[in-house]
């Protein structure tokens, strides 16, 4: 029986937004280790939440049995959180039978978070969600909760350790789209490529049965056909004013390299063209990689006896990220005194995750064409009943540190810029480009 594209949309929404759960649980006292692990599980399951929201995944059976290793997934890396078992034969009794339920593998991990919640004496909404009490009011962080607000604390000489976020929508003025956006995002122009869904062609399985579609858009991403934009160059400002802690990038287009922010700042989350190996594991030459790239041929390693497919270090869905990601993450936001977020739609973990990594005494903001990271109040109640983060929270009522400004990444930073009295600097910076 296939299910509906209801069903099918409300099974995906619960997955994406449930899967920060796997990402916090796994950093919180073990370490890195777990840390890495649960990145590895949620890469995964973001992967098969990608497929799920495609066409080609409306069979019943193919959803209940993607559903169910997810939840198991989860549930195994979030373990016993804060004494709730995996095995808990109360809250598995209480569960349905139905099909419905079967579709998703959360529904357990949701119950018996709500069962525990319950024995502590907290309240649970019409659909056994737990309701979290109103939080107590704080105390603002910043003037005001738009640029100039930010900008003013950045003055003020508070604020010496700025994390950057970077997503996509910081390159799009070089002539690079972003992903997700309709009609002019990578993903939805990857028609002419066959692929069976737009995700695909950042996924090993599909890379092993069909690598031509890879090297050709690996032609039009390759590093050097565009230059940085001011946004990149903003960035580079805060390095040259000693405010730069980090740039953590979802890019591979090396662009913040090519600005003049030094390696050591850059954290590429996602990998980038600069080194490349077999799917072995292989070292291959990166200048005979491009060369294959740019007559569009695919490269198999040259390792006596291997012959394995070749590829740039590009993490595709299902690979693990880098372990510097993981290291420095761990330290860099605990650290910082301000985190940006740029061009992004928060829409790919465990990066995703990161918005939370920084205390709640940082203010944050964010800079993109629409809101992003903000929960709404059901799925806030549950990240924080897992004693984690709970994503930006713009509204009037509870904000008190996430500062927002929508549009082009470009003309908000110039505008943050100039604010801070810097806007000569940053256009000399462009006009050098």
């Amino acid at each position: 029986r296939a299910i509906t594209p209801e069903q099918r949309e409300d099974l995906r929404s619960r997955l994406v937004d449930n899967l920060a759960a796997v990402r916090f649980a796994g950093s919180g006292e073990s370490g890195v280790d777990n840390l890495q692990r649960a990145a590895e599980i949620e890469a995964k399951a973001f992967s098969a939440a990608e497929r799920l929201g495609s066409d080609g995944a409306a069979d019943a059976a193919v959803v209940r049995e993607y559903s169910r290793a997810a939840g198991e997934m989860m549930t195994q890396a979030i373990g016993n959180v804060d004494g709730v078992s995996a095995d808990d034969d109360d809250a598995s009794s209480s569960s349905s039978s139905s099909s419905e339920d079967e579709m998703s593998g959360l529904a357990g991990l949701i119950q018996r978070l709500a069962l525990k919640h319950r024995e502590q004496g907290g309240q649970l909404d019409q659909d056994g969600i737990p309701v979290m009490p109103e939080p107590e009011s704080r105390e603002p962080l910043l003037s005001s909760f738009d640029i100039a607000g930010v900008a003013e604390y950045i003055k003020s000489g508070k604020c010496k350790r700025i994390v950057i976020m970077a997503g996509a929508g910081i390159s799009v003025s070089a002539g690079i789209p972003d992903f997700r956006t309709p009609g002019t995002g990578l993903y939805d122009n990857l028609q002419k490529y066959n692929l069976p869904h737009p995700t695909a062609v950042f996924e090993l399985d599909y890379f092993r049965e069909n690598p031509k579609p890879f090297y050709l858009l690996a032609k039009e991403l390759y590093p050097g056909n565009f230059p940085p934009t001011p946004t990149h160059h903003f960035i580079r400002l805060l390095h040259e004013k000693g405010l730069l802690a980090r740039c953590f990038t979802q890019n591979i287009d090396s662009l913040e390299a090519a600005a003049g922010i030094p390696g050591d700042k850059i954290v590429a989350a996602h990998g980038n063209f600069d080194a490349a190996h077999c799917l072995r594991g292989h070292a291959a030459d990166v200048n005979d990689v491009k060369a294959h790239v740019d007559r569009g041929d695919v490269m198999r390693c040259k390792e006596v006896g291997c012959n394995e497919l070749v590829k740039p270090d590009i993490v595709f869905f299902g690979e693990a990220l880098p372990q510097r990601f993981n290291r420095l993450a761990a330290t860099d936001f605990d650290d910082c005194d301000l985190l940006i977020v740029a061009g992004t739609s928060l829409a790919v973990h465990p990066f995703a995750g990161l918005v939370d990594f920084p205390s709640e005494d940082t203010p944050r903001l964010l800079v993109n064409r629409e809101v992003v990271g903000e929960l709404d109040p059901r799925m806030r109640s549950l990240r924080q009943m897992l004693g984690r983060g709970a994503g930006f929270d713009f509204s009037e009522e509870g904000n008190y540190r996430d500062a927002l400004w929508l549009g082009d990444c470009d003309d908000g930073f110039m505008e943050l810029a100039t604010l801070c009295g810097w806007g000569d600097e940053l256009r000399e910076m462009c006009e050098r480009k």
